[in-house]
């Protein structure tokens, strides 16, 4: 790092993520934007959630009590290249003549073509996803996520479980996500756990934290998991905390379900909606932003390792409100400095 950055003052013009100087290079810890939204049924927005982080980040303070000083071990995010922008588009496009329909159910060649262009899309974003990610791990770096909704995560989560055989992915949603093909769009939003478990054979378990929000179909699917998914509802942990069970006890649960080496994918929507109002599927319930906070710092005092993480779901308003943005930048933060302090090197 440059001498003369100085942590405590303004972010400068130009400077990167949190106002820091540092090149992907030089850094111990990459971010890849990824504004894609192509599948999402109801609000939007998440595509412009990458720009309004990165916008957000220069004003988090760097210092932080519980986890220290993560800037300094370098922390760059990457720019989305234009072909991201441009895919998302025409596929969002593509997608509006399914969504506006219901879905694919009536066999209509027009929206069978339609869904199979969004899907291809899908692909080649998952593809870019998971070779940029792949890139920069195999340089030694530890490697995050920011969207777009969440069906980003496949290509990450993908290249980490290559990386990280084993591991164990902790999901705090609204949704369990575990939908099949829904709308048709075999990478859907709604279908980005379904897609892991049946797709990523190197993801040992799957621990869902919040859940408030799901079919009867998807209910099934965790049940029938065989023990590879487990899910804490937003229902029991709520009654858990009126029966008195504190918090940190409700954490060491969720925990204890976590091979050593987890990977964290975050929908802002499993926060209480009051942080997020602006989210693409808002549901009431949720957590706290002390409560998420202290589930990450969790899985660090427990010992295990975080390997990567993503976060998705962060939307500005349309009015141009910055308050979703300044929750998930602080997020993020603290994301990148648990998962530093859980690494030995």
């Amino acid at each position: 790092m440059a001498t003369h950055f100085d942590p405590a003052a303004a972010a400068q013009p130009g400077s990167g993520i949190f106002g820091l100087p540092h090149s992907p290079d030089e850094a111990h810890v990459v971010v890849i934007p990824v504004p894609f939204e192509a599948t999402t049924s109801y609000g939007g927005g998440t595509s412009n959630g990458p720009a309004a982080l990165l916008e957000a980040s220069k004003q988090v303070d760097l210092f932080d009590v519980e986890t220290g000083r993560p800037y300094e071990r370098g922390i760059a995010m990457l720019e989305a290249p234009a072909e991201l922008h441009e895919w998302n588009e025409r596929a969002r496009e593509r997608a509006l003549l399914v969504i506006e329909a219901g879905g694919i159910d009536s066999g209509e060649a027009e929206l069978l073509a339609a869904a199979k262009d969004v899907n291809g899309f899908s692909e080649k974003l998952n593809e870019h996803v998971y070779r940029t990610t792949k890139h920069w791990l195999e340089q030694g770096k530890r490697v995050a996520a920011v969207g777009g909704d969440h069906a980003i995560s496949f290509g990450i989560i993908q290249a980490h479980a290559e990386k990280y055989p084993g591991m164990g992915v902790l999901h705090l949603d609204a949704h369990a996500d575990l939908r099949v093909a829904y709308e048709g769009f075999t990478w859907s939003h709604a279908s980005i756990f379904y897609n892991v478990c049946e797709r990523i054979p190197g993801v040992k378990t799957l621990v869902q934290v919040g859940l408030r929000d799901m079919s009867e179909n998807e209910h099934r699917y965790i049940e029938d998991s065989g023990g590879r998914i487990h899910a804490f509802y937003d229902a029991v942990l709520q009654q858990n905390r009126f029966d008195g069970l504190p918090w940190n006890q409700q954490v060491k649960q969720i925990v204890d379900k976590l091979p050593q080496q987890v990977y964290l994918s975050f929908d802002i929507d499993g926060l209480d909606p009051v942080l997020c109002p602006n989210t693409g599927t808002p549901v009431p319930g949720g957590l706290s932003f002390p409560e998420a906070i202290a589930l990450v710092a969790g899985v660090v005092r427990s010992g295990r390792t975080i390997v990567g993480f993503d976060l998705t779901e962060v939307a500005p308003g349309p009015d141009g409100s910055e308050w979703d943005a300044n929750v998930g930048a602080r997020m993020l933060y603290k994301m990148i400095g648990w998962m530093l302090k859980s690494q030995k090197a």
